[in-house]
């Protein structure tokens, strides 16, 4: 007798459906096709021991198992269920009903229990697209499905649960979360906050101004001058999340197995700091069975590369594409996955091997030609995709100690938040630019006016910097951010001034240069 059942695929970050044939025939040997891979292959000894331990009966025919479309490949575990759901229809032991409503998946354990999956936000989105009335899935995902409206979520903890809920032997009532006081509830709260830092003024406006336009960060100086306290806490000035970015964001994490059991949806802008031993795929993502990479989990959030020149030179330049289009392709033989990537990258260094170079009180005991070499590990192209170029000095003392309290996330972020919505109306016709810092080169010259004088200044600085054009735009970009957060409607000639002292790396005296 054939039956069918369905569950789910995960490619990137959005899911398809798979139909599981089951047919119980005379003749001996289990058989599964539809290009699965060997933990699918797999799956049906994990199903003949789960079947028995639940005090069901395991059919000793020939049983087909075929999963369609047969021309995608099917990865993972989360197929279990299904297959012995398909197996106990086609056996006689489990009525076929309410096979065709309900997606069915998850992990079985060889006691009938029943482990989480991968990737059930992008699953029940896609269910709720093609009118399934709900998913029968692990307790543990059931909360992160929920939120998903208009399909039902049926948490089972084992196999013998699901045969009960489709005999109609046992009601097991939906999981249900109200999304909103969820969302509400869990925005913006960090666990750091921008009074933490004592001092550091001039750099706590280069990170509101990286803020209100998105742009991204370099900060350079010794250790100790707070350059990763700063950074940690970058995520608090920017503007809170809305609903369709919380919603991607959380299934970039779901796909990637990031998302803890009692993590229902991802409110807080995130926060992503590799190690610099990182691979390149690690970075932007792939592998034989593609998963997100870093760039990616940052998406919506910010990405921190402490001790930039340590990273692998080739790490870095892969980051170079994904800075500009904010997404990531992973091309492969037989298929082609999109990854979003649209972050901020704020980055640290020392400005030299020893740490001390530039430094007030500490003797730099590098030589001129260590630190150039030192320097020359990030390339040109790469810092001139960093619009701020951020010099941090030592706290002085008597602003560690002072006990004057210093302004907190919440201010700066109603600022930021004001920025926003300036060039929110500006791109208003512009669907894919949310931010000044994603403007293209020809939006940039239309947008970023500026008088003779101002032409003069920026010449100058061009002239003595020997800066690119991509520099060129960044200032512009830079300044007109700096406009916005004034409220005026016209770069002014100090806008310019201050956009183009961010752009330290740039100098020919820095790092002995000149």
């Amino acid at each position: 007798m054939l039956n069918k059942t369905y569950c789910s695929a995960v490619h990137g970050i959005e899911a398809s459906t798979i139909t599981v044939e089951v047919i119980v025939s005379t003749g001996l040997h289990y058989y599964i096709v539809g290009l699965p891979d060997n933990a699918v292959k797999e799956s049906l000894r994990r199903v003949e021991s789960a079947i028995t331990s639940c005090q069901l009966h395991m059919p000793r025919q020939k049983i087909v198992v075929n999963l369609a479309p047969a021309d995608i490949r099917k990865e993972g575990s989360s197929y279990d269920l299904s297959i012995a759901v398909g197996i106990l229809a086609s056996s006689g032991q489990l009525r076929n009903e309410l096979l065709e409503q309900y997606l069915i998946l998850g992990e079985l354990s060889l006691d009938g229990s029943i482990k989480p999956i991968r990737g059930i936000l992008p699953i029940a989105l896609q269910a709720r697209k093609e009118g399934f009335k709900g998913i029968i899935l692990p307790q543990e995902n059931a909360s992160e499905a929920a939120i998903v409206t208009e399909i039902e979520a049926i948490a089972v903890t084992n196999l013998t649960e699901v045969v009960q809920f489709l005999n109609n032997s046992k009601k097991i009532d939906p999981t249900k979360i109200d999304i909103q006081s969820v969302f509400q509830t869990g925005v913006n709260k960090y666990e750091v906050d921008f009074s933490d830092v004592h001092g550091q003024e001039n750099i706590k406006r280069a990170l509101e101004i990286a803020a209100a336009g998105g742009h991204n960060v370099i900060l350079i100086g010794p250790p100790g001058a707070g350059k990763t306290m700063l950074a940690k806490r970058l995520p608090t000035i920017l503007p809170p999340l809305n609903m369709d970015e919380s919603l991607e964001t959380t299934k970039i994490h779901s796909v990637s197995g990031n998302l803890k059991a009692k993590d229902t949806l991802l409110t807080t802008r995130p926060f992503r700091a590799p190690h610099h031993t990182i691979s390149d795929v690690a970075m932007v993502g792939g592998g034989s069975s593609p998963q997100p990479g870093e760039i990616s989990l940052a998406h919506h959030g910010v990405l921190f590369l402490d001790e930039l020149p340590e990273f692998k030179r080739s790490v870095l330049e892969v980051m170079r594409q994904p800075l500009e289009s904010r997404s990531i392709t992973i091309s492969r033989a037989k298929l082609s996955i999109d990854y979003p990537a649209s972050f901020m990258l704020i980055a640290a260094m020392n400005p030299c091997p020893c740490g001390y170079f530039n430094h007030p009180e500490k003797e730099c005991i590098c030589s001129t030609t260590t630190v150039q070499r030192y320097l020359s590990k990030i390339s040109g192209p790469l810092l001139d995709r960093i619009d701020l170029h951020v010099e941090v000095t030592p706290v002085q003392f008597d602003a560690l100690s002072s006990s004057r309290s210093a302004e907190n996330s919440d201010s700066v972020r109603n600022r930021v938040i004001q920025t926003r919505m300036i060039q929110k109306q500006r791109f208003e016709h512009y669907p894919e630019i949310h931010c000044n810092a994603q403007m293209s080169t020809k939006l940039t010259r239309d947008i970023c006016h500026i008088d003779n004088s101002g032409i003069k200044l920026l010449k100058t600085a061009l002239d003595r910097l020997s800066l690119s054009a991509r520099a060129y735009d960044r200032i512009l970009k830079v300044a007109r951010t700096i406009a916005d957060m004034e409220g005026s409607t016209i770069i002014e000639n100090h806008h310019l001034a201050e956009a183009i002292q961010y752009r330290n790396l740039d100098r020919e005296t820095w790092g002995g240069k000149f």
